[in-house]
């Protein structure tokens, strides 16, 4: 910057720093001015009245206005922006607290930043002269092209109002896809509450802004180019699509085989130069691959959910787990990531195109490679030879995908595996000593099935010296007197038991009859998977997985059974329904425990709850083992395809009740749910606008929330969450809020448990949060007249809904093609972790 320029924007900067007590503010005085460019920032400022600051850099100063309602991208919308004095360069890094009776007063967000470029032909030095500004926004939220105009002034007004709007360009939305997205800062993840608190930010939003800093460093460099198509929302995280085991390679050209690679199954989110990597359940693993996300912010998309496995790839091309885990500990940048499929492209949800068209947009992303990230190639047909070739290499084996298929994100016969060599998770219960030297000798293993663990013989091969150092340290916590489980007494000899929490993946030639492996070797801990999701992985034959008819194999009896009397609706209209709405419903009810209300002679008969299972349901409908608080196991039932959804149908179920945590990791939920329950006599319309209320106050912590209508008379306002928060401090957080929420408007709200309590009231049902709690899933039926079902929505639908009970089973069409919209797309999805309170 010139000693001129310099000079004028310390003149500028004079009104600025006369309104300023820097002595008592720690705002920037601006007297050391960095150096300049095309920045921007938008900084949420809670000062009289809320407001956003936006401010854009030009000539060594940062021009401000106060944007009273917030940046909208609906072109419709004309948000008032009263122009202020111009602000330092500094002060783009600002995030804190002004004091009170200070000009500002109040607490500062940094809610969005990013560069700024003119429209081509449009100098802003003599356009904004004239009251009018023309650019191109590339943000980390704000993102496209961009309107100000200065607005006449009327009469004796002193201030000087501007118009800021969104031209109507790819990056155009509704009028909350801001604000009402976006609740914390760009730099910390903290929300205004905590800014204003002070409150340090805390070790895991530290971590995140880390990434997100260092993914946004890799990106600057490619924000040159003009805005693609699509808009730059960070994706969430989506359940992933699994494949069933089967004993042979599917035939025909209907399929595309791929390289079963052995790894960690990883989805990378990216968008606004941010990046997140979920592990398959959800879990944030960021921080441990931070490399990936440096290199995939680099290709050209501006949002994307890529679908794929992080791996290290041995110099004979073979990917190792073993090596992956090393490089985990000890060299990141070793590791690779072999991306197979694209869920998300530039605001684009792909999930219901064909599988083919995903991979080719994918390959066109991709190219020949960015960094650590590569294309995962497939060959179409001659399935067979390529499974043989595999093998005869000593890789793991072949995933065969239908050509045609949507990504379903649960288990499904469109998505099959057949494996070279045998292996499996194991939860290691116990270890027995060795005679030679300090350590182990073999570890002992089990297995769920039938919802409780099952001796599952022993591994004593595949230790380096170091992990048999490593897994002591790890085992020593756990060690407890009792057995673990059943085993035979000589196998055991002198053994020393462990809580069941360390999962192991082990290789192996086969099971004995009595159910014990057979030439074992160890590969490595799973730390991506938890000793309750353990179970057997059966052969399916793929003639069955995969043959014609799809759920049409699960026999429906007494198909013209009247189950619901009012409008005489059958059991065979009911199976139809769930057999339309399987895809779009097992992401949901899928993979985590659940309790089904069977209604065997129809919903006017005797009906009960059903939670536990040991088998009668057959194979489709399984079972996870969970500990119950006296320390014993039940086995809790859960589902993942449609045949095991179809099968409890058949049993005679109606409503599908699911916890809020799935069963990889069965201790931190991944939702936060307020069943919002009206007392007799209290319309429709008062729920509603309760929900709104909820949606408000979750928001000013920083969390979006979705509503759903529960097919009864109530609402629920869910809130995801990115796994992290275990039940005690999710329950905590649920009863705080809730009776907090009573307190402060008693004659509306009451968080008591007894009916007596709830008069004229609408009862803030918390207790859905609780470990074993349930609620009804997303597009459940329920077992009320004319069989109403549990519908997601937006918050725009509620607004105008009559009933919480508009639709039922024969809406099977309807519910399906609103799941592939894009006011859906993301319904229930939000990368975000639970707050204090």
């Amino acid at each position: 910057m010139g000693k001129k320029s310099t000079q004028q924007s310390n003149d500028s900067l004079a009104l600025y720093r006369s309104k300023r007590d820097f002595a008592r503010t720690k705002e920037p005085s601006g007297t050391s001015l960095p150096t300049g460019g095309n920045g921007f920032v938008v900084q949420k400022h809670d000062a009289s009245r809320l407001h956003y600051d936006f401010r854009l850099e030009l000539d060594g100063v940062l021009l401000s206005w106060a944007v009273t309602r917030g940046p909208s991208a609906n072109p419709d919308d004309k948000r008032l922006a009263v122009r202020t004095e111009d602000h330092p360069l500094d002060y783009a890094r600002f995030e804190g607290t002004i004091p009170k009776g200070e000009y500002g007063g109040g607490t500062v967000m940094l809610w969005d930043n990013g560069v700024w470029e003119p429209i081509a032909g449009k100098n802003p030095r003599k356009t904004l002269p004239d009251g009018h500004l023309h650019f191109i926004l590339h943000g980390r939220r704000m993102q496209g092209e961009w309107i100000l105009f200065r607005l006449k002034p009327r009469g004796r007004e002193k201030s000087e109002n501007w118009i800021l709007r969104k031209v109507n360009d790819a990056f155009a939305g509704g009028s909350d896809d801001l604000i009402g997205i976006h609740l914390t800062s760009v730099d910390t993840g903290r929300t205004m509450e905590e800014i204003a608190a002070g409150k340090a930010v805390s070790k895991q939003k530290s971590a995140r802004a880390t990434v997100t800093r260092r993914a946004a460093a890799s990106k600057v460099k490619t924000q040159a180019r003009p805005p693609k198509k699509g808009k730059a929302k960070l994706p969430p995280f989506q359940p992933v699509q699994l494949a069933t085991l089967v004993d042979h390679v599917p035939a025909g050209d209907r399929w595309v085989h791929e390289l079963k690679y052995d790894g960690y199954r990883t989805l990378l989110a990216l968008g606004a130069g941010e990046g997140r990597a979920y592990t398959r359940s959800g879990l944030d693993w960021s921080d441990r691959f931070a490399g990936l996300i440096a290199d995939a912010v680099t290709l050209d998309a501006d949002s994307a959910l890529i679908d794929g496995e992080a791996v290290v790839i041995l110099p004979d091309g073979r990917t190792s787990y073993q090596a992956l885990q090393a490089a985990l500990k000890n060299d990141p940048d070793k590791i690779d990531y072999m991306a197979f499929d694209l869920l998300e492209l530039d605001g684009e949800d792909l999930s219901g195109r064909p599988l083919l068209e995903r991979k080719e947009k994918l390959a066109a992303l991709i190219g020949e490679g960015r960094g650590h990230i590569r294309y995962s190639d497939h060959i179409i047909g001659r399935g067979e030879q390529l499974f043989e070739s595999f093998c005869g290499a000593g890789l793991e084996g072949v995933i065969s995908k239908r050509v045609d298929a949507r990504y379903t994100g649960s288990r499904s016969s469109s998505w099959v595996k057949t494996k070279c060599v045998r292996r499996q998770e194991f939860v290691i219960v116990g270890w027995t000593p060795s005679d030679k030297q300090r350590g182990f000798r073999a570890l002992l293993l089990g297995i769920h099935e039938k919802g409780k663990l099952r001796y599952a013989g022993k591994v004593g091969t595949g230790f380096s010296g170091d992990e048999v150092e490593r897994l002591m340290k790890l085992m020593a916590p756990l060690e407890q007197k009792a057995a673990t489980l059943e085993a035979p007494r000589a196998a055991v000899r002198g053994a020393t038991w462990l809580k069941p929490r360390l999962v192991a993946e082990i290789a192996y030639i086969e099971f004995t009859e009595e159910g014990v492996l057979r030439h074992s070797s160890y590969l490595g801990l799973r730390e991506d998977k938890k000793p309750e999701a353990v179970v057997f992985e059966v052969e399916t034959p793929v003639t069955t997985a995969v043959g014609p008819g799809g759920t049409s194999s699960v026999k429906i009896s007494n198909r013209t059974r009247v189950i619901f009397p009012e409008g005489k609706l059958t059991k065979g209209e009911l199976a139809d329904y769930y057999e339309a709405v399987a895809d779009i419903m097992l992401p949901w009810a899928g993979s985590r425990p659940i309790s089904l209300v069977r209604c065997p002679q129809g919903r006017d008969k005797k009906c009960f709850f059903q939670k536990h299972d040991a088998g009668s349901f057959g194979d489709s409908v399984k079972q996870v083992g969970i500990l119950e608080k006296d320390g014993h196991e039940e086995p809790y039932l859960f589902i993942d395809t449609a045949a095991g959804l179809l099968t409890c149908v058949q049993m005679g179920t109606i409503e599908f009740h699911g916890w809020g945590a799935r069963i990889e990791d069965v201790e931190k939920p991944d939702r936060l749910v307020f069943d919002l329950d009206p007392d007799e006599g209290l319309e429709f319309k008062d729920v509603a606008s309760a929900a709104f209320h909820l949606r408000d106050v979750l928001g000013q912590m920083g969390l979006v929330t979705f509503p759903m209508v529960t097919g009864g008379k109530g609402v629920h306002v869910i809130a995801p969450l990115t796994p992290a928060a275990e039940w005690p401090q999710v329950k905590d957080f649920a009863h705080r809020f809730a009776m907090a929420l009573a307190q402060a408007d008693p004659d509306r709200f009451t968080a008591a448990l007894a009916k007596a309590k709830r008069t004229g009231k609408i009862f803030i049902d918390y207790l859905r949060n609780q470990r074993g709690a349930t609620a009804v899933m997303p597009y459940s039926a329920r077992s009320r007249p004319f069989a109403p079902i549990a519908v997601p929505l937006t918050w725009d639908e509620l607004r105008v809904l009559d009933s919480a009970a508009h639709w039922h089973i024969g809406d099977a069409a309807k519910m399906v093609k609103r799941a592939g919209s894009k006011n859906l797309a993301h319904w229930g999805r939000a990368d975000q972790i639970l707050p204090d309170l």
